[in-house]
C-alpha cells in the first residue's frame, strides 16, 4: 500500500538532540546526574544507552546485562558491544538463580508466565541498583510497543522515564544507525529473548513495518477503522490492532482509585 501521507522517515539530528535533551532536564528536574539502563543485546535498550551516555557521559551510564540461563550467545555479544562502544560502566547479573526458586514452586507455568517473571525480576535488579548507583532506571520501551501492550507490566514497561516511547519501532531503527548503534543488533530480528527461538514478530503475527504504518494512520492521523480499510489495511489486520490497543490500555495508565470525596 502507497500513500503519500503515511511517512514515518524522522530528522535523525533532530531527534537526537530533543532526546538526549529530555534525559539532562527530567534526570535535572528529579535532582539526579546519574542513569541506570537495562541492556538486553537489543536495539531499543542499546539506543537508550547510547543516548544516556552522550546526554550524560558515559561515567554517569551504569549498563546492567542480566542474562538467564537461555539467553543466547548474541545477546551476551550485542551487550558487549554496547558497552565498548559507550564506555558506560558496565555490570552483568544473572538472573537464574533469582527465578528458578519460583519456576521450580509453580513447574507448569507457561512460558508467558515466566517471561513476565524474568522481566520483573530485572526490573527489580535495575532498581535495586539505581538506589546503589544513585541513578534513575531509563526506560526502553517503544510506541509500538506500548500502543500494542506488547510488554509486562511493572516489568520492562517500569522505569523514571522513558525517552524512546513516541518512537515506533521503525524510527528507532532509523535513530539506531545514525547514532551509531552496531548494525548487528540493528538487523537481527527484534526479540525479548524470553524463550529460545522468541522474536517479536512471530508472536504478534505481523511486523512491525506493517503494524507501525497502520498506527501512523491510526494514532498520529487519528483516522476510523474504516478510513484504514479503504486505504489498503487489511480489514482482520485492522480489527485486530486496533482491540489490541483497546485491551491494554490499562498498561499505559496509573491504577484507577476508587473516589470517596472531592478531595481524593
Amino acid at each position: 500500500m502507497q500513500n503519500e501521507e503515511l511517512s514515518l522517515v524522522i530528522n535523525t539530528d533532530q531527534t537526537q538532540k530533543t532526546l538526549m535533551d529530555f534525559i539532562r532536564s527530567e534526570l535535572t528536574r528529579a535532582g539526579f546526574s546519574r542513569a541506570v539502563v537495562g541492556i538486553s543485546g537489543g536495539v531499543d535498550s542499546a539506543l537508550t544507552c547510547f543516548l544516556s551516555a552522550e546526554a550524560l557521559g558515559p561515567e554517569n551510564v551504569l549498563a546492567i546485562f542480566m542474562p538467564y540461563e537461555t539467553t543466547g550467545a548474541d545477546s551476551h555479544e550485542h551487550a558487549a558491544l554496547v558497552i565498548e562502544a559507550t564506555g558506560a560502566r558496565e555490570q552483568t547479573v544473572d538472573i537464574t538463580p533469582m527465578v528458578t526458586p519460583l519456576f521450580e514452586r509453580f513447574p507448569k507455568a507457561d512460558k508467558i508466565r515466566r517471561g513476565n517473571v524474568m522481566a520483573r525480576m530485572r526490573m527489580t535488579v535495575l532498581y535495586d541498583q539505581s538506589a546503589a548507583f544513585n541513578g534513575l532506571v531509563i526506560g526502553t520501551g517503544n510506541k509500538t510497543e506500548i500502543l500494542l501492550g506488547y510488554t509486562t507490566l511493572y516489568g520492562d514497561n517500569a522505569c523514571a522515564i522513558n525517552p524512546l516511547g513516541d518512537l515506533y519501532k521503525t524510527q528507532i531503527l532509523q535513530l539506531s544507525r545514525a547514532v551509531g548503534v552496531p548494525e548487528p543488533i540493528i538487523s537481527k530480528p527484534p526479540s525479548a529473548d524470553l524463550w529460545n527461538g522468541q522474536t517479536d514478530e512471530d508472536e504478534l503475527g505481523f511486523t512491525y513495518d506493517e503494524v507501525d504504518r497502520l498506527l501512523l494512520f491510526l494514532i498520529d492521523q487519528g483516522r476510523s477503522a474504516q478510513a484504514c480499510i479503504d486505504a489498503g489495511f487489511d480489514e482482520k489486520f485492522v480489527q485486530n490492532v486496533i482491540e489490541r490497543i483497546r485491551r491494554n490500555q490499562f498498561k499505559r495508565v496509573l491504577p484507577p482509585i476508587a473516589r470517596l470525596g472531592n478531595q481524593t
